[in-house]
């Protein structure tokens, strides 16, 4: 019997580690070591759940698992096969307890591929990679199949890079392939993930690192490259722990190095540290950085498949994209190419996030709508609020309103809807957002990670958040509005790389969407979400105001005056906005507006 625990870093952040030492306690207490084992594993995906503990054979499921929990889990399901019922998950719909997670509205409507492994193995262990096919697809292609027949099946598959642009892998490897034939290639993978809310990489790496490395060897194989490189970021301990152990067990079985299975084929791999910039994501960045110099973009062409790190031909593939390759190669090009929409093909891996019940990692077809992704597999939106907007594609992406709840998700059709699908951040609001602040947020962010290297994106954008944040506090006017429009849509035809061309987007997409909040911070000086600071009014009712004193004693300010047992006020030009005196009343009279 095995007791799956998700090991991940959001379990372990939620105490996961300290449930397995329990658990193993526990086992041998009862001298169970040699019937049951704790397996920890990857990321089973229901994060708004964790800790989760799994036992197989039996497949049940339990959430929010804590450390206390571990005896009567040992003593009630291990050793009596009784269920522990408070453990269960319960669906909110039925109020009844659901035992096995593929009856979960969170997973039924999940095609797992690129996680097909994550919450099924221990990653730190070859052997369960192997039980589960990996490395199956690198025999095959090392003694069954050329590099151009991998290519055509990866072309026909029409697999896309999951990394933003959407550029048909298949294509890309072909390129990468007939670039100076010869000479000395490269194959990276851009695990520099920085999409504020995103940790879809991170969790694939974590989960099933040896997928990402079986990809990149068939990789070097297609194109000719005996050698790969992982950019990722140091700020990824744990997923850079679990790849480091999986390179030396793949060294170590003849899976990586010197003549890769009796085949005649070398390739190598080795790890490159990011500092954490988000304009690294772009692959001539990340091949600059990797050189040592400053992780600046260029402009292309030459591409990186013509002429990339160390001048050399290199393909840069992200992480979910090389997660897929294997599936393909063993189960076949048609097979993928029957998931998803016509032209997008496959399915996507979502970090699920915001003001959503069920915050997670999922992975959903091509073509399912965001009514679908929020409302069934997400639960809806938390504490019963109402929705109102769901950014996709991270700082680069766009906000999307209820409007578009039943559009497909796909690569053009969030194009089409004033967003994008980015690298699969997707993050969702509630009416208690203000849409003019979600802007600035996202352009705050794209600031900090700009480069600097083009005026568009180092001057042009700095303007955008100075004009966003004087709207935020009262101070703008129309001609603002316009000016916002009109120096957006400059920096998108303008900009050198992908971050500058997609800064624009949170703006000109809230602007197109919630054209009115914009004008009422304008014209009425009001936040109806309640969101902007220096927008806000606290008001006191003389009709409910007992004169207690309270507020007036605890305002930091002196801006509340009054006597005792006499309705009190509010002197506007003092308050500071601080919302101490709403805190402090007990008899409701104080309100915001």
């Amino acid at each position: 019997m095995h007791i799956l625990v998700c090991g991940g870093t959001g379990c372990s952040a939620s105490g996961s580690r300290e449930v397995i030492a329990q658990l193993n306690k526990e086992l041998e207490a009862h001298n169970l070591t040699d019937f049951a084992r704790v397996v920890v594993t990857g990321c089973f995906g229901f994060c708004e759940r964790g800790p989760i503990v799994k036992i197989i054979p039996d497949n049940t499921f339990y959430t929010k698992v804590k450390p206390e929990d571990a005896k009567e889990i040992v003593e009630e399901h291990i050793i009596k096969g009784r269920k522990v019922q408070r453990l269960l998950y319960v669906a909110p719909d039925t109020n009844k307890s659901v035992s096995d997670s593929k009856h979960m509205e969170f997973y039924k409507k999940q095609v797992r591929i690129a996680l097909r492994n994550c919450g099924f193995i221990d990653p730190e262990n070859i052997d369960e990679s192997i039980a589960r096919d990996g490395y199956a697809a690198l025999g095959k292609c090392l003694f069954e199949m050329t590099p151009q027949q991998v290519i055509e099946e990866i072309k026909k598959s029409g697999l896309r890079g999951r990394g933003g642009g959407g550029f048909p892998t298949g294509l890309k490897w072909e390129i990468a392939s007939k670039s100076r034939v010869g000479e000395k290639k490269y194959v990276v993978c851009n695990a520099d993930e920085g999409d504020p809310g995103a940790f879809m990489d991170r969790s694939l790496l974590e989960g099933d690192p040896h997928s990402i490395l079986e990809a990149m060897a068939i990789c070097g194989y297609c194109i000719g490259s005996d050698h790969g490189l992982i950019y990722i970021r140091a700020e990824y301990p744990l997923a850079i722990h679990r790849l480091q152990v999986a390179i030396k067990q793949a060294e170590e079985v003849g899976l990586l190095g010197q003549d890769i299975l009796g085949s005649g084929f070398n390739f190598t791999i080795e790890l490159r540290y990011g500092a954490g910039a988000f304009v690294c994501g772009e692959e001539t960045a990340l091949i600059h950085s990797m050189e040592g110099h400053r992780g600046e973009p260029t402009f292309k062409p030459p591409f990186p498949a013509q002429s990339g790190y160390l001048k050399q031909p290199t393909n840069v593939n992200n992480v979910e994209t090389f997660a897929n390759i294997p599936v393909i190669i063993n189960k076949g090009a048609d097979w993928f190419a029957s998931i998803g929409s016509e032209k997008s093909k496959g399915t996507k891996v979502f970090a699920l996030a915001g003001k959503i019940n069920n915050v997670g990692l999922i992975e959903v077809p091509m073509g399912i709508t965001l009514r679908e992704i929020i409302y069934e597999i997400g639960g809806g939106i938390k504490g019963g609020k109402k929705f109102k907007a769901v950014q996709t594609g991270g700082p680069s992406g766009g906000c999307l309103t209820e409007k578009h709840l039943d559009t497909p998700v796909d690569y053009d059709t969030l194009i089409a809807a004033g967003s994008m699908m980015g690298s699969g951040g997707m993050i969702v609001m509630d009416e208690d957002d203000c849409m003019v602040s979600i802007a600035k947020f996202y352009l705050g962010f794209t600031v900090e990670e700009s480069c600097g290297k083009c005026t568009p994106c180092r001057v042009g954008n700095k303007r955008l958040l100075e004009i966003l944040t004087k709207i935020t506090e009262g101070k703008g006017t129309m001609q603002d509005l316009d000016d916002l429009r009109n120096l957006a849509t400059v920096i998108k035809d303008t900009a050198l790389c992908g971050l500058g061309q997609t800064s624009p987007n949170p703006v000109l997409s809230t602007m197109s969407n919630f054209w009115d909040e914009y004008v009422e911070h304008v014209t009425e000086k009001k936040c109806r979400a309640g969101q902007c600071k220096a927008l806000k009014q606290y008001i006191i009712d003389p009709a409910l105001c007992k004169g207690c004193t309270a507020c007036a004693r605890a305002c930091p300010v002196s801006a509340i005056s009054g006597t005792v047992k006499n309705p009190h006020v509010i002197d506007q030009s003092k308050c500071i906005k601080c919302g101490t005196c709403y805190e402090k009343c007990k008899f409701g009279a104080i309100s915001i507006k």
